[in-house]
């Protein structure tokens, strides 16, 4: 080996695309593949001048003493590899990256930044392309070879490199010039969900999608379910993602059918605040001055919103959108591409085997094929029989690889066999739905039938939920009168092996749900089935079961996991309650609410949760005891949004029927509510009063958690009238009942006000005590309404240790964290804590708007450390 050359070197990075596919498709014959491959390099690289370094992988590292030998060795390896006779299946592409830099030795190596900058360019090009650094280019422009020539690609961030790094194509003549963006990180606002599998084909098609992003600001993707809209926006939103220095966001649509939350979707999708007042107003403002592409996911059953795109591209100059659909949105400027299905052979012409791997069908199915089954790969003996699969299937992307997934159980003679007798049946659908969508059905339904009869009753139930469901509603909605001698699970495990359902862990359940094209399949054979009707009143009962199951938890200490257990199902939820109320059985849906109501407070659904309160209650019917369950939420949520006026009326109904009750817990907690409103309405006394009465109930019942509550509400209304420290004594003493309960809720509170009360009167170290102990209770459980008063209340104890800088940050935060939680709590709050509001005169307004900013910017969890921290001037 050559000695090897330090000082300004230009060092060149290969590597081999998809070098594993192509093991994989070669079998054996991959070996004499990449010798050829080798030899190739290395005569480029030796005739002009270069010295190999090492392997890596499948790739080599060079170094040359001249950068324009360098770029004639890549040239000349780009035209070698592309000029080579390859085997069927066997083409070789290879990217090349080079940089010029210092050359520094470590042992028989380089080592240092510049070497690790040269490989981090070569991973950033396509195969058959060249990709230099700005340092190459820049020693190039003066010495290139006359027949080779330079195109910028711009700026570019690399791994694990701080800034941008300039790059460059070399272009060579005879050879392609035109590759999708460089392969490089893209910035910190993007959320395209990982892909598990490889993008296959699509060129031509990504390609148009590309311009036609470049010609307008609004594109639908249009096309039948499984035609692979979704995929295919993926992977353009990936490659323009450099255009949009403000984000490239996905926002999937699927399990949302009221118009009205496409916004509210939109706004969790940009990791947004839900809005305090018109949430289409706050999406414009944010929109309007940034350059952002909004990914939009199955749009077509919420085709009536489709003018809000209109509104947002007329207010946002710098917003583009694409969107996929099963129809346009007939919106003014929108750009309809129908997108098509994938290359197919041709059946007109012979089965060459070189002709049928350059198929993008075929290449489909034999990249999902052999992800089923290793050895899998594409031979003289099934090509023909592949390629006929494939043309069946009208080259579907979904049908495909659900036919390919099928080589672990059976040859594709076989497979072909099955779906041609299956398309054959089905042909006969409904003339009004496209062609494609019935082949489609056809692919699913030839799924569906290669399974046992129980099995299929299971798929076929399992589209009643929405969104999946976890294994105990699953359970309970599709176990009862399941085929005797066959366990759901055991059902539900062929469904997973074939790839009908897709599972997931949701803290210590298992969630399973089903693609949306499979479901509206399933659906349509439960309707057929007949148990349609049966099916939704379980689905009824189960989740008012999980919402009752979940009530007396969602105080307790480990409230944490059904509150997580809520929202993953409250599509489920939001269903069961609809269907509680559209069927009449009002008293139930009064009860859900009744039950949901904490569970909306503490997660950020708090107007979605007084719209269904106020529409339950607007309805006659149901039991006393369940319209007070309902009034209670009513008027907790209005008391947590700051609606005063409207808790009074709530909660005085709400006394009103509990006094005819026979029920002394509900009674106790009807006193309870009201004395806060007559406290605050009427006098100190009154409300007192209220909770005396109270108080004697749960002390008859022997209730430690209800007792803790109604002595919590004593310190807090004296609290509200304003004499602040007569309320401490009480907030010992709901701590002193409360010891041994697992309250959790009522315990952070406790502390909490304790923690204010101690500010007030200058016990720092107390008030920081109680404050952290309810700030960790509530960040544990990720209760919000909890979390937004708890940095507000730092604020407030910052702000009395004369640490203003801190406070205006925790204040802003506060504020910040009120607009996700949907409260409205803070504004009642900081009346009645002296100078909070007043705190940024004291550091002047410029620097307070800094902090301010500062405070918001913190996303939530580092909000609340930053609370819980002990400052320095506490520490001084």
């Amino acid at each position: 080996m050559k000695a090897l050359p330090t000082g300004t070197v230009t060092f060149v990075f290969t590597d081999i695309e998809g070098s594993t596919r192509l093991i994989q498709r070669l079998g054996s014959g991959h070996r004499e593949v990449l010798e050829t491959h080798t030899q190739l390099l290395r005569k480029a690289i030796s005739e002009a001048g270069g010295i190999e370094v090492g392997e890596r992988g499948d790739g080599f590292f060079f170094v040359f003493v001249s950068a324009c030998d360098a770029a004639r060795a890549a040239a000349q390896i780009q035209r070698s590899l592309a000029e080579h006779s390859w085997p069927p299946g066997g083409t070789v592409r290879v990217r090349i990256g080079m940089h010029t830099g210092e050359g520094v030795l470590g042992g028989d190596n380089y080592m240092g930044l510049e070497v690790h900058r040269a490989a981090r360019v070569g991973t950033a090009g396509h195969g058959g392309q060249v990709i230099l650094s700005e340092a190459t280019a820049t020693l190039l422009r003066d010495s290139l070879p006359t027949d080779l020539s330079l195109r910028d690609l711009g700026c570019y961030r690399l791994k694990d490199l701080p800034q941008k790094e300039q790059l460059f194509q070399l272009l060579i003549p005879g050879l392609p010039a035109d590759f999708p963006p460089p392969r490089t990180l893209g910035f910190t606002h993007i959320n395209l969900p990982h892909q598990l599998t490889s993008f296959v084909g699509r060129r031509r098609e990504l390609e148009e999608v590309l311009q036609g992003l470049t010609v307008s600001r609004l594109l639908t993707l249009t096309g039948p379910g499984g035609t692979g809209k979704t995929r295919l926006s993926l992977q353009a939103a990936a490659e323009v993602a450099p255009g949009f220095p403000d984000g490239v966001f996905f926002v999937p649509l699927a399990p949302i059918t009221d118009p009205e939350l496409v916004v509210p979707t939109i706004l969790s999708s940009l990791n947004l605040p839900p809005a305090k007042g018109d949430p289409f107003s706050s999406l414009r403002e944010y929109l309007e001055s940034r350059r952002i592409l909004l990914v939009l996911d199955n749009f077509e059953q919420i085709l009536s919103a489709g003018h809000q795109v209109g509104d947002w591209l007329r207010a946002a100059p710098g917003l583009k959108v694409l969107v996929t659909s099963r129809a346009p949105l007939r919106v003014y400027g929108e750009r309809e591409y129908s997108v098509p299905p994938l290359d197919m052979p041709d059946p007109t012409q012979p089965t060459e085997l070189a002709k049928l791997a350059e198929s993008e069908a075929v290449t489909l199915f034999v990249d999902r094929a052999s992800a089923a089954r290793p050895d899998f790969a594409l031979s003289e003996q099934n090509a023909s029989t592949i390629a006929e699969i494939v043309t069946r299937l009208d080259g579907l992307p979904l049908a495909i690889e659900l036919a390919a997934s099928r080589v672990k159980l059976m040859p594709p003679q076989t497979i072909l066999d099955r779906l041609s007798s299956r398309l054959a049946l089905l042909t006969g659908g409904a003339r009004d739905l496209p062609a494609r969508q019935q082949t489609l059905r056809g692919a699913i339904a030839w799924s569906y039938e290669l399974l046992e009869e129980p099995v299929r009753q299971l798929f076929r139930r399992l589209s009643i939920f929405v969104g999946g469901a976890c294994l105990p509603e699953l359970e309970a909605v599709c176990g009862p009168d399941f085929e005797s001698g066959v366990e759901v699970l055991d059902a539900l495990a062929v469904l997973v092996d074939h790839s009908l359902v897709k599972q997931r862990q949701l803290g210590t359940e298992t969630h399973i749900s089903m693609l949306e094209t499979i479901r509206e399949f399933a659906n349509e054979l439960l309707v057929e089935s007949g148990e349609l009707d049966q099916l939704e009143e379980r689905h009824t009962e189960a989740f008012l079961a999980l919402a009752e199951s979940a009530e007396p938890n969602l105080v307790r200490k480990g409230r944490r996991r059904w509150l997580d257990r809520l929202e993953a199902d409250v599509d489920n939820l939001r269903t069961a309650l609809s269907r509680l109320i559209t069927s009449g059985e009002i008293g139930s849906a009064q009860r859900m609410v009744g039950i949901l109501w904490r569970f909306w407070q503490v997660r950020g659904y708090i107007k979605e949760g007084r719209k269904r309160a106020a529409e339950v209650l607007s309805h006659s019917g149901g039991e006393p005891a369940q319209r007070v369950s309902a009034l209670f939420a009513a008027g907790g949520m209005a008391y947590w949004q700051g609606d005063m006026e409207t808790m009074k009326q709530m909660y005085a109904e709400a006394l009103e029927l509990a006094r005819e009750l026979n029920d002394p817990r509900t009674l106790a907690l009807a006193l309870y509510n009201n004395a806060f409103p007559t406290a605050m309405h009427g006098t100190l006394e009154e409300g007192k009063l209220l909770l005396e009465e109270g108080l004697a109930v749960a002390e008859e019942l022997g209730d430690s958690a209800l007792i803790g509550e109604i002595l919590w509400g004593f310190g807090t209304i004296y609290w509200f009238v304003g004499e602040h420290q007569a309320g401490e004594p009480w907030y010992d003493r709901a701590l002193e009942a409360l010891q041994g309960s697992d309250s959790v809720f009522v315990v952070g509170w406790a502390h909490h006000m304790r923690g204010l009360l101690r500010t007030e009167k200058g016990d720092f170290v107390g008030a920081r005590e109680d404050l952290r102990t309810s700030m960790s209770l509530f960040a544990e459980d990720d209760d919000l309404s909890g979390i937004v008063l708890s940095l507000n209340h730092f604020a407030a104890l910052a702000l009395a240790e004369d640490d203003v800088e801190r406070a205006l940050r925790l204040a802003a935060a506060a504020a910040k964290a009120e607009e996700v939680s949907e409260t409205g709590m803070l504004e009642v709050v900081q009346n009645r804590i002296p100078g909070l509001t007043q705190a940024d005169a004291r550091v002047g307004r410029e620097r307070a708007e800094e902090l301010l900013a500062e405070g918001r910017a913190m996303p939530l969890k580092q909000a609340v450390a930053y609370a819980l921290e002990t400052p320095e001037k506490v520490v001084a």
